[in-house]
């Protein structure tokens, strides 16, 4: 009797606390903020934003819309960048940077770069050491003048001879990747045995 009359307030106690707990409120409807941004080079597409079967059309830079679950989107409105910024900033940052890439040139069946990718070649190991790459794709390439195999040999020798010069300005031997494309892959299409300055070449891309 004893060990039941005590029980008994216990469980009253806490039937009471239950019942004294107020409800949860229900929750809130999911809500998006969908902001159009330019890409790497400030070029900007456009994006149609559907809900409850309402369209909206983002078409400018920095222009945004709202949409609750279940509702139609908000009218579009253009938003000033130090928003843009405060909305979408932190994401941005957390996206690894997009690819450089760079085209040198080369004298006529000669490892030689010209001049004017020898002068560019200051701005190509000036953007790796901002960069700090984990890779750095060298790939060499030739016009259609003379066998495949000499080809490949020859834009082997080309992206060899830009990974040196690479190397010895203090990039990291293990970043480099060295390719040989031959004649396969003209920058400028052509027939066979057309001397192409265009396509006697290395391409670096910085990753």
């Amino acid at each position: 009797m004893t060990r039941r009359s005590f029980l008994l307030p216990i469980v009253l106690l806490l039937l009471a606390a239950a019942c004294a707990t107020p409800p949860k409120p229900p929750p809130r409807a999911s809500r998006d903020i969908i902001v159009l941004l330019p890409d790497d080079q400030g070029k900007t597409g456009a994006i149609v934003v559907t809900s409850a079967g309402v369209e909206r059309r983002l078409d400018r830079p920095g222009q945004t819309v709202t949409v609750e679950a279940g509702s139609p989107p908000g009218v579009p409105t253009v938003i000033p960048g130090q928003e843009v910024q405060a909305i979408a900033g932190p994401a941005l940052a957390a996206l690894p940077k997009p690819p450089l890439q760079f085209i040198l040139y080369f004298e006529h069946d000669s490892t030689d770069l010209t001049p004017e990718s020898r002068a560019r070649l200051e701005k190509v190991l000036g953007m790796i050491r901002d960069r700090a790459p984990v890779d750095v794709s060298v790939v060499g390439h030739t016009d259609t003048v003379g066998k495949k195999e000499y080809n490949y040999a020859l834009s082997l020798k080309r992206a060899v001879a830009v990974a040196s010069i690479l190397r010895g300005k203090g990039v990291d031997p293990s970043v480099l990747d060295i390719t040989s494309h031959g004649k396969d892959n003209p920058l400028v299409p052509t027939g066979d045995q057309v001397p192409e300055p265009r396509n006697r070449r290395v391409e670096i891309t910085v990753r």
